[in-house]
């Protein structure tokens, strides 16, 4: 998704009104178990945050400094920046893949079945399809992706074969590349 995407992808910028910034907050919160704990850190009530558009049905939260923190496309929900994902990794719900998996990872390439559930590979069970997970690599303490299952952990298992991960966004990709939108 962000395989090329750059500053001038981005569209506008607008500031929201405070009972907008609430429903985000507790939209947030609903979503992700134990972000109640830090929205205050992430999110501060007392600075406003911006929503950035972006080409292709893109949004981004952004911190008053300007960081991405969060992003919204059409046909997913709202999910971490992977530098937020480093601060926060309790956020998504981990899979590992296998250190043969890690360079096409990094290239953008979907994690396959069989990188999920060879030796070296973690999966976590009762992951559900179209649940969003961090992707995280064998002997690697941080995330290198953020995807999105095609196929339940179970499903995995069994079938062991074809895309089990959509790769939505990635070390050194468009958005993480980005500069801070001041």
């Amino acid at each position: 998704m962000f395989k090329k995407f750059e500053k001038e992808d981005i569209t506008g910028s607008q500031q929201l009104k405070s009972s907008v910034q609430k429903g985000i907050r507790s939209k947030l919160v609903e979503q992700f178990n134990g972000l109640d704990a830090h929205i205050e850190e992430i999110l501060p009530k007392k600075e406003n945050f911006r929503l950035i558009k972006g080409k292709d049905h893109l949004e981004f939260i952004a911190a008053p400094n300007g960081e991405m923190l969060f992003v919204k496309h059409r046909d997913y929900p709202y999910f971490p920046t992977l530098q937020l994902l480093h601060k926060y990794p309790f956020l998504l719900p981990h899979q590992q893949v296998d250190k043969g998996a890690i360079k096409f990872v990094l290239n953008g390439s979907n994690i396959m079945c069989p990188g999920l559930t060879s030796p070296g590979a973690k999966m976590t069970d009762g992951i559900e399809k179209g649940a969003l997970v961090a992707i995280m690599a064998e002997g690697k303490q941080h995330a290198l992706a953020i995807g999105c299952m095609t196929m339940s952990s179970d499903e995995i298992k069994k079938v062991n074969a074809g895309i089990g991960v959509d790769n939505v966004h990635y070390l050194n990709d468009g958005l993480w590349k980005l500069p801070p939108q001041a």
